[in-house]
């Protein structure tokens, strides 16, 4: 199989895929006597990002593989089409992600003592329910308590490959201070 025939189906099966493929999953299309090596593979995925280098879309790589989405800066645009809104989460959710993404593994103890308020069930069931955190086990001490942790598919819904690419925790209280000061008096709500 040439080169740009190969590219072709790469760029087919990405664009039909809702979820990232990873390299393994790709050569699994492929029947054995057509299967491109590895090193192929990633040759025509690395030629396919520099192709959408000038086009409203690009080929990342996340946790689980590589996807295609809009740039960042047409998503403005995209969001008009979408006629169903995107899920809204409440602060006390994110912050109770951003503490399990930054301080795992945590329980649900240190997620209270850090944000200094009970956890509501319904937040740590949404973000189960997400697949954004899991149970990793249970503390060994009085009363072993869940230990949660964040998942793959929490670095795939936030583009990451892995934890350490997640922004560094004074940029996000930088943000969320700067979010805060700029909301009206009546948008900000109160805990």
């Amino acid at each position: 199989m040439d080169e740009q025939e190969l590219k072709k189906i790469i760029e087919a099966l990405l664009l039909s895929s809702n979820e990232p493929l990873s390299v393994e999953k790709l050569l699994e299309v492929f029947d054995e006597w057509q299967r491109p090596s590895t090193e192929q593979l990633k040759k025509s995925i690395n030629e396919l990002q520099a192709d959408y280098s000038e086009r409203a879309f690009e080929l990342i790589e996340v946790a689980s593989g590589y996807k295609v989405q809009t740039k960042s800066a047409y998503s403005e645009w995209v969001a008009r089409l979408q006629i169903e809104k995107p899920a809204k989460y409440s602060r006390a959710l994110l912050e109770t992600l951003a503490i399990i993404a930054y301080k795992q593994p945590v329980t649900r103890a240190d997620i209270e003592e850090i944000r200094g308020v009970a956890v509501n069930s319904q937040i740590m069931k949404t973000l189960m329910e997400r697949e954004w955190i899991r149970i990793a086990g249970h503390k060994d001490v009085p009363g072993k308590p869940a230990v949660y942790t964040t998942t793959k598919e929490f670095l795939n819904y936030f583009n990451l490959n892995y934890l350490n690419e997640l922004p560094s925790l004074p940029e996000v209280m930088d943000t969320l201070t700067l979010h805060t000061a700029s909301q009206p008096k009546e948008e900000c709500v109160t805990e």
